[in-house]
């Protein structure tokens, strides 16, 4: 009966035969490659291809793979076959003098019949035949002798009438066997449902994985043209930057390889454990036998919904989305580091950039040269506008809506500043009307005296507190305002970056500066492709 299952669970579901050379598909099922390649022949003209046995759809024709663990089961398969046809099968009882095979066993009488016998054998009620047997006491009651009829749920129990009216499981909720195995095998198939369902969700995982490497592999490929082509620009003391950016790729494709590695490994192990649970359920539920259906060691523990340990043994996280997350940062993190340098060659020669008075606090000095702010206790008496800061703040008076800009402040002088960029409709009064302080403006702070050279950055009033001290006397805002980037790094030897904000700039950006003790001082304004207005 095992076999026969077996054997139906080795039958392409196109032919209705043993596979020949199976091949499986994106959604786990498998068919001889010779009928699905026939299959995804007439398919061709519409341009859509499904599998016959779920119908999923695939915008490209699949390609076909190998089952390698199906073509060893199915030799080991016919294997067996072989060697089980070379021995004797089950002999007639009372054909003595020229045995003959069995075709049936009577329960009742104990005997194995051929045709000859069948014929004349009792047709009444209590002679149960069954597939041919050699072992027909486990089919009796051990205590009444007599055949095993009802099924005692409670003891989940196989019992004869005698036991049921006399015996120990008197008074007991019994059932027949054949409705106690019909209600066992609906049980065992809504859990192989459930199976299904997981095995097809783990080899999508798979799926998925490897499909985001692929891209990950490509997107890493364009990068190190990226990095190649930069260095061929710069000067000679930069190849061994170049040696170590490349070294620092190889680590982390070699990182995420390993984890993407150990992951599919135990998703394939879940997959393997999980088709063979199926196999054993199909036997079961393909058999005739109600008691061999019953008695099975392992049905309660394949019924258990628990048994199968959920999705534990990926740590409690989707093993395809953690990959794809692992993979999309490797390209990213390199920008990073390109923008780096980046930030220390391009545009050596700065462009110069005013303060627009118009917009500067009445308590605040502009320097004749527009470059220099100063917080004083006289007010200016300049005329109130609707673009003058109410508070301790000026704008540049250029403006710009695209490509990449860098600018420098020394920050030495002041004990309290902050320094970034903003959109013109920034609020010119209030405490919302500091950089920072909405969802307008992005800025770097810090002091001397109040934050003990301790920065921090704010956006719409958010205070990210940097794990940092400035040691220098120079600071450098550069903006991408394509890439939606604005950094801020500490001009010290070597360069060092402090903080990137990334958005999606909607307006044209000014530079900002707020100064509350000493004075602030702009150094230097350069762009590389930059258009402002």
């Amino acid at each position: 009966m095992a076999s026969a299952g077996l054997r139906k669970e080795l039958e392409c579901s196109i032919c209705l035969n043993l596979y020949t050379d199976p091949v499986i598909l994106r959604c786990g099922h498998n068919f001889c490659r010779t009928c699905i390649d026939q299959v995804l022949n007439t398919q061709d003209e519409s341009g859509v291809y499904c599998c016959p046995e779920c119908r999923e759809e695939f915008q490209e024709r699949p390609v076909l793979i190998r089952n390698i663990t199906l073509c060893n089961i199915l030799e080991d398969f016919l294997s067996t076959q072989a060697d089980h046809m070379e021995i004797t099968g089950i002999c007639c009882t009372y054909c003595i003098h020229s045995p003959a095979p069995a075709v049936r066993s009577c329960l009742h009488c104990e005997a194995s019949l051929c045709d000859n016998h069948l014929r004349v054998h009792s047709k009444g009620p209590e002679h149960v035949l069954t597939d041919p047997r050699t072992s027909l006491e486990n089919r009796k009651c051990s205590v009444h002798k007599k055949i095993l009829e009802y099924y005692c749920t409670e003891d989940a129990a196989c019992i004869c009438v005698s036991c049921c009216l006399i015996g120990e499981h008197r008074g007991h909720k019994v059932e027949l066997l054949d409705e106690a195995s019909e209600k066992r095998k609906t049980k065992l198939r809504n859990f192989l449902q459930t199976l299904t369902t997981k095995r097809e969700k783990t080899v999508e995982k798979v799926w998925r994985l490897e499909e985001n490497w692929r891209k990950g592999k490509e997107k890493m490929t364009e990068e190190n043209k990226t990095v190649t082509a930069l260095f061929i620009d710069i000067r000679r003391w930069v190849d061994d930057l170049e040696k170590r950016i490349l070294s620092e790729i190889s680590r982390r494709e070699e990182q995420v390889s390993l984890l993407l590695s150990s992951v599919i490994q135990k998703l394939e192990i879940k997959s393997y454990e999980l088709s063979r649970k199926m196999r054993h359920i199909e036997e079961l539920c393909n058999m005739t036998d109600p008691l061999a259906v019953l008695q099975d060691p392992d049905t309660e523990d394949l019924c258990d919904p628990e048994e199968d340990g959920g999705d534990e043994d990926t740590g409690g996280h989707d093993g395809g989305d953690r990959g794809a997350e692992l993979i999309s940062h490797i390209p990213y993190n390199l920008c990073d580091i390109i923008r780096d340098i980046n930030v220390t060659f391009y545009g050596q020669d700065p462009a110069d950039i005013s303060l627009d008075v118009d917009t500067a606090a009445n308590n605040l000095l502009i320097s004749d040269d527009l470059k220099t702010i100063s917080r004083i206790l006289i007010n200016q008496n300049r005329p109130q506008t609707a673009n003058r800061f109410q508070e301790d703040q000026v704008l540049s008076c250029r403006r710009f809506s695209s490509g990449r800009h860098y600018w420098d402040v020394a920050i030495r002088g002041s004990a309290l500043w902050k320094l970034g960029m903003c959109y013109p409709s920034i609020d010119r009064s209030g405490r919302q009307s500091y950089i920072g302080n909405n969802n307008k403006s992005w800025c770097l702070c810090g002091g001397r005296q109040v934050y003990n050279n301790q920065c921090s950055v704010i956006h719409d009033n958010n205070v990210i507190p940097l794990p940092l001290q400035i040691s220098s006397d120079r600071v450098r805002i550069c903006l991408d305002y394509e890439a939606g980037q604005l950094s801020f790094y500490e001009l010290c030897d070597p360069i060092r970056h402090l903080h990137t904000f990334t958005a999606a700039f909607s307006e044209p950006l000014h530079a900002a500066l707020y100064v509350h003790k000493g004075c602030i001082k702009l150094s230097g304004w350069s762009s590389r492709y930059e258009t402002s207005s």
